[in-house]
Order: C-alpha cells, then sequence, then structure tokens
C-alpha cells in the first residue's frame, strides 16, 4: 500500500469554564482555544448569535476558510507545474450552513471567488481551467459531503 497517511493533533481547551461550569445554558462562556505545539493559538466561540463572541473566529469560519486555503494552495501548485505566473490571488469565500430546527445543522455549501493575477495575458485562459484541477487533489474538497463550486476572476498585471 503506498498511500501516506497524515496525523494532525490539535488540543481544545475550554477557556471561558468559571467555577458554575455550564450550568446556566444561555449564559456560559463558550470561549475556547484550539492550540497545536509550536504554532499560535487559535481563540474560538460559538457562532450562536446570542452567546457568541462575534469578535472571534468559530468552527464554522475554520471550515470555509480550510477549504479556501486548501484550494489556493492546490491551485498555487498545480499552476506553478504548468507554468502559469500567478502574482496574487484573494478568495471571497462564502459557506451556507443551514440550521435545523432541533439545533443541528449542516454546510449546504461553499463557494469560492478567487480573484488572480497572472503574469501575462496568454495565461488566463489556462489559469481559469485549472480550477478544476485544483480542486481535484484539494485534501479538504476530498473530505466533506457538500458541493463546493469555485467562480473565479482572472486578470492580467497591468
Amino acid at each position: 500500500m503506498g498511500d501516506k497517511i497524515h496525523r494532525y493533533t490539535i488540543k481544545t481547551v475550554w477557556t471561558g469554564k468559571s467555577v458554575i461550569g455550564n450550568a446556566d445554558v444561555k449564559s456560559y462562556d463558550r470561549s475556547h482555544s484550539i492550540i497545536n505545539e509550536g504554532k499560535p493559538a487559535l481563540e474560538l466561540t460559538t457562532d450562536n448569535a446570542f452567546v457568541g463572541d462575534k469578535s472571534k473566529l468559530n468552527p464554522e469560519d475554520l471550515l470555509v476558510s480550510s477549504i479556501s486555503s486548501c484550494h489556493m494552495l492546490s491551485y498555487l501548485y498545480i499552476c506553478s507545474m504548468s507554468n502559469v505566473i500567478i502574482l496574487d490571488y484573494i478568495d471571497n469565500a462564502i459557506g451556507i450552513m443551514e440550521e435545523n430546527n432541533d439545533g443541528g445543522g449542516k454546510f449546504k455549501s461553499v463557494e469560492l471567488h478567487p480573484n488572480i493575477i497572472v503574469k501575462d495575458e496568454s495565461m488566463i485562459q489556462k489559469a481559469i481551467e485549472l480550477h478544476h484541477e485544483a480542486h481535484k487533489i484539494c485534501y479538504i474538497a476530498n473530505s466533506v459531503n457538500f458541493e463546493i463550486t469555485v467562480h473565479p476572476i482572472v486578470n492580467v498585471k497591468r
């Protein structure tokens, strides 16, 4: 078997704990840290509008961020291998999640809207086409069970 296995070890620490714990479902602090040794910690909370801290990221933000980041990294790699020179890349990703009446929910889709600058006008068409190849090798896109669409805008450096 030639498959490589990668292991990712993350520690999640509830930093909002208090002497009463989560006794009051409406007011306990949902703040927590995501720690990966040797890397900056992330301070997160819930997305819930009533008890979340809007100044912190939440798991839903991280999921959309992971998809956007993985696609970009895969795309830059594929473009590099294909001699398509990317000079700038900015993605405005949008995740759509549907919440159920019972409090659960799931993501329905993520749209990526990368705005890309290539070195030469002759690279524009290939740069658009390579998004499909990047999507096929993106680890995160291959791991989710909802639709991810890519709507690129590619221009040449002026």
